[in-house]
């Protein structure tokens, strides 16, 4: 059952308290970075912390991934309006980089080597919440559903992880803990009085 409710002036549906997801990246093989139609969408204050951290997390990134953004910049403005990444053709997102088959991002690679404070653009962190924003300036959080992270809807299932437990720490990033704790408090009621 998915329903609309609102935390902290935020309208979340319900779905991401309720379906598990885990991400399984062994079984997906990171393809989130290299499906789609549009590269990651960025905030605006990400995009001169992509410029000014690029000699961190160059080094990370493919030749290929160098040279569009030689080409292209660090950003690109897709057809809505809205900042993404770059991509290489219309596939891998312009800082991805493969390490023994599965697709990773170079930006978190460098800030795992501690190279950079940046971890990555937190619409990544994120994924797959989705945010979205309206004409009044106000948010809302979805779940997207992807035929690629079929397998981490498998784990969580059987791991019984539900999507805002998965990402908390992203949640906690870009929206701070009292609001995961809100999304908390909402789950464990859900539970109660649903029995989800």
């Amino acid at each position: 059952m998915q329903t609309l409710i609102e935390i902290e002036g935020r309208i979340v549906v319900t779905d991401l308290l309720t379906e598990r997801f885990c991400c399984d990246i062994a079984a997906c093989r990171g393809m989130c970075c290299v499906e789609g139609n549009a590269g990651a969408p960025l905030e605006e204050e990400e995009l001169d912390v992509l410029k000014s951290e690029y000699d961190a997390y160059a080094p990370y990134m493919s030749e290929a991934g160098r040279r569009e953004i030689a080409r292209q910049g660090f950003y690109v403005v897709d057809a809505d309006g809205d900042y993404t990444t770059p991509l290489i053709g219309d596939a891998d997102c312009a800082y991805a980089c493969r390490e023994n088959g599965i697709t990773l991002c170079a930006v978190e690679k460098a800030w795992l080597a501690g190279k950079t404070q940046f971890r990555k653009p937190v619409s990544c962190h994120l994924y797959p919440i989705r945010v979205t924003r309206f004409g009044d300036g106000s948010e809302g959080l979805h779940y997207h559903r992807w035929d690629v992270c079929a397998p981490a809807r498998r784990l969580g299932q059987k791991e019984g992880v539900r999507v805002y437990q998965a990402l908390r720490e992203p949640i906690t990033r870009r929206f701070g803990a009292a609001f995961w704790e809100e999304l908390d408090a909402a789950a464990k009621y859900l539970e109660e009085e649903i029995r989800i």
